[in-house]
């Protein structure tokens, strides 16, 4: 099976290095590396002569906005171009754990998308995350299952999927159409594309034994600096399934007093 890992990159050059460390160090080297740069373009150079090889897909910002959808069906459609059987997407933060892509590889098959388990890591000590020791670091996330290792969890909530580290054979992709480009920015394209997967019939999985490490980076909670794409973003998503998505964050915001819910029209808007 040819594995493709998939990653996207606008900025945060230090992150996307230690995420191709982590690669090389897998117990299962990926065939092929994807990055769908966007906007980005040093980091051809940055990637350079460094293991695995990095094939990049350059992107332009739409709108001045990250579309993040078009980024990952333009790295699905480089990989598979290049004969990929199986997909591995990773968020630009996640270091793969060395058992990740084999883990993947065992569960693949066919109308089934497979998640693994993220722990996000505390800010990096003065030298650097120490690669041998991220399990060390923080548990997995309690917000998902959590699987031993050699374990899957079938007949999972498609609400619960994310796309910091998930897995797909390229039939499957295929069958769910990749991800719906007319979402740009911060947001809801991910749920967007796990509802089409359970719309057209497509399993989630939790697989044990394939960790990513999120890497630290400043952030804030709720996400108040993309609140204008999570508006923008959840509409469409209204638009295309009945109902909103990240409520926690809409509520969030409204107790901030910075949207309000329009009950009349089921919509949110800005105060």
């Amino acid at each position: 099976m040819r594995t493709a890992v998939i990653s996207l990159a606008s900025g945060r050059h230090p992150h996307l290095l230690m995420q191709q460390d982590g690669l090389a160090r897998s117990a299962r080297a990926p065939d092929h590396y994807v990055i769908a740069a966007i906007g980005d373009p040093g980091i051809h150079t940055i990637t350079a002569g460094r293991q695995p090889s990095a094939d990049v897909v350059a992107l332009a910002l739409k709108d001045g906005r990250l579309p993040l959808a078009a980024a990952r069906n333009a790295g699905a459609a480089r990989a598979l171009a290049a004969g990929a059987d199986l997909l591995v997407f990773l968020d630009v933060d996640c270091i793969p754990g060395p058992t990740l892509l084999g883990a993947y590889t065992r569960a693949a098959q066919d109308d089934v998308l497979l998640c693994g388990t993220v722990a996000y890591l505390p800010p990096p000590p003065p030298g650097g995350y120490d690669l041998d020791g991220l399990a060390r670091l923080a548990p997995p996330h309690p917000a998902r299952p959590v699987p031993a290792e050699g374990e899957i969890l079938r007949g999972g909530d498609h609400r619960l999927f994310w796309s910091l580290s998930f897995a797909l054979t390229a039939d499957t992709w295929k069958r769910i159409g990749g991800f719906h480009e007319r979402y740009t920015g911060y947001g809801g394209e991910d749920t967007d594309f796990a509802s089409t997967a359970a719309h057209r019939g497509v399993d989630l999985w939790w697989v044990g034994g394939a960790p990513a490490y999120h890497q630290h980076h400043p952030t804030e909670q709720p996400p108040v600096q993309h609140i204008d794409d999570i508006l923008r973003n959840g509409a469409l998503y209204k638009e295309r399934w009945g109902s909103w998505p990240m409520e926690g964050w809409l509520r969030a915001f409204e107790a901030r007093g910075l949207v309000q819910y329009v009950p009349a029209t089921d919509t949110w808007r800005r105060r």
